[in-house]
């Protein structure tokens, strides 16, 4: 079993920065692979950003590529998004989740590719 808890949402004007964090416990197995995922009202959830924990290696969706980073904390067991730049579009629920390492290499990502989630952090953006 894995436990995850974002935090870190808010409301920012666009060209502003947030920093999202996701506290995770449980099996390291089931975290091989973490993700960010987001979902706006009315549209289906998507990949925002992936890190394999052991090797290090990510992706961005491309809309966000240059804009957020994915990193981790393994000492504290946290993932982090750092957020730039941000734009209305980025308005969403974001959630944290995670399955073993193979899944990193999945390509795309898909949301039954990872079976822990965590409740979300909303960030809100106006122009």
């Amino acid at each position: 079993q894995v436990q995850l808890v974002e935090s870190g949402g808010g409301s920012v004007q666009a060209g502003g920065s947030l920093r999202l964090t996701c506290a995770a416990s449980g099996t390291t197995y089931s975290r091989g692979c973490m993700a960010w995922w987001r979902q706006a009202p009315g549209k289906a959830r998507e990949g925002v950003a992936r890190i394999h924990t052991d090797l290090g290696f990510t992706y961005y969706l491309p809309s966000v590529e240059g804009r957020f980073t994915i990193s981790q904390d393994n000492a504290k067991n946290t993932l982090y998004l750092q957020m730039d730049s941000l734009k209305p579009e980025d308005a969403a629920m974001y959630y944290c989740a995670s399955d073993r390492q193979s899944v990193c290499y999945f390509q795309p990502m898909r949301t039954e590719q990872y079976t822990y989630w965590g409740h979300g952090a909303q960030v809100s953006v106006s122009s």
